[in-house]
């Protein structure tokens, strides 16, 4: 904990909502200090709006508000879903990926602006806290953190409402909607209040970027996505930035009501939570990717690349991004990704997206005169008695020792 004393000028990751807000007034009650309010543009649209004001209203001396999209997609989401990522089978960790990049930013900032700490709206029972401090140690080890929700005594929504209403603070949830969610270009995240009942199905007003599934349009409609080195670059056949593609196939998803998930997953810190997401553009890049995978990688080299899935998956969820781990993870994956090149043809409808068809010109290990089932002169199938005879020898020889014919 930063000695009260010691700091004059803070840098606070702000986002305009209720406990950012909140904090940016208690950081100048407690403190005293200076506050430089950030705000990432990640794609939240726009909720960014009204965020300069406000935060100058409530305090700040200072504010940023970066435009970090194109960095997000093509350093951060990319690299991730090269590797294929999803944690526990559902999630594709669009709040755990964004966080690391907000904090290399914000220390960027504290050092241009001469903070003495770093503070963040995160509480000591989420994910957030450990991966924007273990992000802050890795640029600056000596950094002071200041994480107001392990200090005050403001531990309840009402507490905190009634703060707000003291200090004149606009508080922007309302009973109509009473839950939190986080925005960025990969996904919507949703958690708390009525979500917190794990039985009731979330409600239909909830959802921000897709459509209800079944009154989505009747009509499937086909997209085609092109993979260099396992990075989209194209879809119908017309490039794009990381950032552009990542929107338009959101728009796409969204319109057919792809990417919905709801989820009961562990947290770091060791409780289980509910999350609903929102990916419409990640869920059918993953499904896109995977489809190139399948004409272009070899063998092995994906059974050793999809055991890593769930290691890496972990590390980017428990915000290990900058630990030597997982940049070697990454510089392996990277390495199997060379001869990723191709296009994808998937099909949306109705909440599904999946794969109908994959093709390559330079890298396809797809070869019909192996692969058919007709009359050919390359595979002799008596040649695979032999494989077969080799590869039961173990189940034999275990057979036998426990006395079966």
């Amino acid at each position: 904990m930063a000695k009260k004393q010691e700091v004059k000028k803070i840098v606070l990751a702000y986002s305009g909502g209720l406990d950012t807000s909140i904090i940016l007034k208690w950081l100048k009650n407690e403190y005293g200090a200076e506050i430089v309010a950030f705000s990432a543009d990640l794609g939240q649209g726009d909720e960014l709006a009204p965020v300069r004001e406000k935060a100058l209203k409530t305090g700040a001396s200072t504010v940023y508000i970066d435009d970090l999209r194109e960095e997000f997609v093509r350093d951060f989401v990319y690299p991730m879903f090269r590797a294929n990522a999803i944690y526990e089978g559902h999630y594709l960790l669009g709040t755990s990926i964004a966080r690391p990049l907000i904090a290399k930013r914000q220390m960027e900032i504290a050092k241009l602006e001469g903070c003495d700490a770093v503070s963040h709206g995160a509480t000591g029972k989420g994910n957030d806290q450990v991966r924007f401090e273990l992000a802050y140690y890795h640029f600056d080890p000596s950094i002071s953190v200041i994480a107001p929700w392990r200090e005050w005594k403001l531990n309840s929504r009402k507490a905190l409402i009634a703060y707000a209403k003291k200090n004149d603070i606009p508080i922007p949830i309302t009973k109509k909607r009473p839950w939190s969610s986080d925005r960025n270009l990969l996904h919507i995240s949703f958690e708390g209040g009525i979500l917190e009942d794990t039985w009731a199905e979330a409600p239909e007003e909830m959802y921000v970027l897709t459509c209800k599934p079944e009154k989505a349009p009747n009509k499937p409609q086909y997209v085609e996505i092109e993979f260099e080195q396992g990075n989209a670059v194209a879809v119908d056949g017309v490039r794009m930035t990381p950032a552009q593609l990542l929107a338009h196939l959101n728009t796409i998803g969204g319109l057919h009501g792809v990417g919905r998930v709801d989820l009961l997953e562990n947290r770091s810190v060791g409780m289980k939570s509910r999350g609903v997401y929102e990916t419409p553009g990640g869920t059918i890049l993953r499904e896109a990717h995977s489809a190139v995978e399948q004409i272009t990688m070899d063998r092995e080299v994906m059974r050793i690349r999809d055991s890593l899935i769930p290691e890496y998956a972990r590390q980017v969820y428990a915000g290990y991004w900058f630990s030597p781990e997982r940049e070697m993870l990454q510089t392996l994956i990277d390495e199997s990704q060379k001869t990723v090149n191709g296009v994808a043809r998937v099909k949306l409808y109705k909440g599904h997206c999946r794969t109908v068809g994959r093709k390559s010109e330079t890298n396809s290990l797809f070869n019909l005169d192996f692969a058919t089932f007709e009359k050919d002169k390359v595979y002799n199938q008596a040649d695979a008695e032999g494989f077969i005879k080799i590869n039961s020898l173990r189940l034999r020889i275990r057979s036998l020792m426990q006395g079966k014919k």
